[in-house]
């Protein structure tokens, strides 16, 4: 088959799902990356797989300017003679739908989060839902990475039951992210807290940064850093302003951004993400997978990646006193508590999060509709 991945970054292709577009053209597929020409397009061409570019606004709205993306999309997946597409992120999904349906291409979107629509008074959530909809019903399966998102689709009549499965999360890759042999963070003497991910208030940085300011008055060597992506086109997209401020104040230190994010996993001692709403994060199954415990909120995606006391602790949602509070317990776990939880989430990680698990579902689902031409009828 020809296989088209859609996102609406190519660094989401590239840094996701890699190894699935790997195996799956390994199993004979044509595999073409579909996704915004950024400075991952190239990688992704050096990485064996065609990149056709097509450019999807950040953060934007003006209904002609996202008309013309299905457009384009819809002649490049005429142009490419595609037969089946699978889709990621909001506007991928949703685009990419509308562009299939056109053209009678059968579809697989993966709902690895629900946007903003779902988690603030954005201008327009009927309209996302009712897109959703229209294009979920001629899906030929929908994966969704918790089950909470999953209940809601269902409940709101945006898809129908049988046509959903569960995958865990997008998986992470236990042989990428691996504490390296003999690494041990039980001598280090400075505690270092760490948030990676897209720097954008939904994730809960303000809540890291008012929690930091709490525990660095009562415990000054305590370290706060922050990794990830400046000046991405979002709404809620962090400030350099902001981290300058910050860091003037001597609040957290910015580590800019990196493709070589196990190194920071190697120097932190504990991962947090007070995020809102996720799938499920890929920062915190890839912290686990590096032996590090997590603090979450108990948000829908986050909850499902730590076990509360065991593998990490879990605060209050957009609650910056609960945060500092959990941060506090960690601080006082002795290193090898830390470590002991480090080593349970490696074992959750192995047990629920294997990539191959996800991989494996991907197969199943393609085979599937390479033989019937669909899963089930539309």
């Amino acid at each position: 088959m020809r296989i088209a991945m859609v996102a609406n970054t190519s660094w989401y292709l590239f840094n996701v799902r890699l190894n699935l577009m790997r195996v799956l053209a390994a199993a004979g597929h044509k595999v073409l990356a579909i996704g915004s020409p950024d400075q991952y397009a190239e990688r992704i061409l050096r990485a064996g797989f065609e990149h056709i570019p097509v450019p999807f606004s950040g953060d934007g709205v003006n209904p002609l300017r996202e008309l013309r993306t299905v457009l384009l999309l819809m002649r490049k997946l005429r142009k490419t003679d595609s037969d089946l597409v699978l889709s990621y992120t909001p506007k991928g999904n949703i685009y990419s739908g509308l562009a299939s349906m056109a053209i009678g291409i059968s579809t697989i979107p993966n709902i690895s989060g629900l946007g903003r629509a779902f988690i603030s008074r954005f201008p327009v959530p009927h309209i996302v839902r009712f897109l959703y909809r229209v294009v979920l019903r001629r899906s030929s399966l929908i994966f969704f990475q918790n089950e909470d998102d999953r209940r809601l689709f269902i409940q709101e009549g945006l898809v129908q039951q049988e046509k959903t499965q569960r995958v865990p999360g997008s998986g992470v890759d236990l042989d990428r992210f691996k504490l390296s042999s003999g690494g041990s963070r039980a001598k280090r003497k400075v505690i270092r807290f760490l948030l990676a991910g897209r720097l954008l208030w939904d994730k809960g940085i303000g809540e890291f940064v008012q929690s930091a300011r709490l525990l660095k008055s009562k415990y000054p060597k305590v370290e706060f850093q922050l990794l990830g992506f400046l000046d991405v086109q979002n709404p809620s997209a962090i400030s350099r302003a902001d981290i300058g401020k910050w860091e003037s104040e001597g609040v957290i230190t910015y580590l800019g951004q990196t493709d070589d994010i196990q190194l920071y996993y190697e120097t932190a001692d504990c991962v947090v993400l007070p995020s809102y709403r996720e799938g499920v994060p890929r920062t915190l199954l890839e912290a686990a997978a590096m032996e590090l415990p997590i603090i979450t909120t108990d948000a829908v995606g986050c909850r499902d990646a730590v076990e509360d006391g065991k593998t990490g602790f879990i605060c209050k949602t957009r609650d910056a006193i609960d945060l500092a509070r959990q941060m506090e317990k960690m601080i006082h776990l002795a290193p090898e508590e830390r470590e002991a939880m480090g080593k349970a989430g490696r074992v959750k990680m192995e047990r629920e999060f294997d990539e191959r698990i996800v991989i494996d579902q991907y197969l199943s689902a393609i085979e599937q509709v390479s033989i019937t031409g669909n899963l089930w009828p539309c």
